[in-house]
């Protein structure tokens, strides 16, 4: 019994590298998706893709949605009370956003889901 179970903790520690989850890094150390992209170009990545957009928070639509404009358009970003930590932005204040690309179902709109926000 002793020795089934070190086999089976054995397997699982060696396999442990292979489950290891990684990604592709430019020559910079910075993940190869998650580059400053357009609300535009955001609209047309896949869902869960790491993303980061400049430009300004214009208006609350409540219920920790925002309209965020750039020079290409506008996108609805969500930001939950507790990415704000402290930050405090006027629709003149230009902010740089870190999230993911939210695409809920085909046919609703684009959102950006914000985990992290830095005026500029």
């Amino acid at each position: 019994m002793k020795f089934r179970l070190f086999i089976i903790v054995f397997a699982l520690f060696i396999a442990r590298p292979v489950c290891a989850q990684g990604g592709f890094v430019d020559g910079a150390g910075k993940p190869a998706t998650g580059g400053i992209v357009t609300v535009e170009e955001a609209k047309k990545l896949r869902d869960d893709t790491p993303a980061r957009l400049q430009g300004n928070i214009v208006r609350a639509l409540g219920d920790e949605k925002y309209i965020f404009r750039d020079a290409s358009g506008e996108i609805v970003v969500e930001i939950d009370d507790d990415v704000w930590r402290g930050v405090t932005v006027g629709p003149g204040d230009s902010v740089e956003i870190r999230g993911e690309v939210d695409k809920d179902f085909p046919g609703f709109p684009v959102e950006i889901e914000v985990d992290a926000i830095k005026k500029l």
